[in-house]
C-alpha cells in the first residue's frame, strides 16, 4: 500500500518548537548553571530553544 500524498512531506517539515521538552530543559538549565543534582525536576522553569 502506498503513502497517501499529503503526508509524504511532513516528516522534512520542521517547525520552530517554543518549549523544550524535560530532559532538554534540564541539560540547559545544567549548562547555565542554574541546576544541581538532587533537584526535582517537576515545575521547571520554561526555557526557550537554542537558535
Amino acid at each position: 500500500m502506498s503513502m497517501h500524498s499529503s503526508l509524504k512531506g511532513a516528516a522534512k517539515i520542521r517547525t520552530k518548537r517554543n518549549v523544550l521538552k524535560r530532559f532538554e530543559r534540564i541539560e540547559s538549565l545544567k549548562k547555565d548553571g542554574r541546576w544541581k543534582e538532587g533537584d526535582r525536576a517537576h515545575g521547571l522553569p520554561k526555557t526557550k530553544p537554542e537558535d
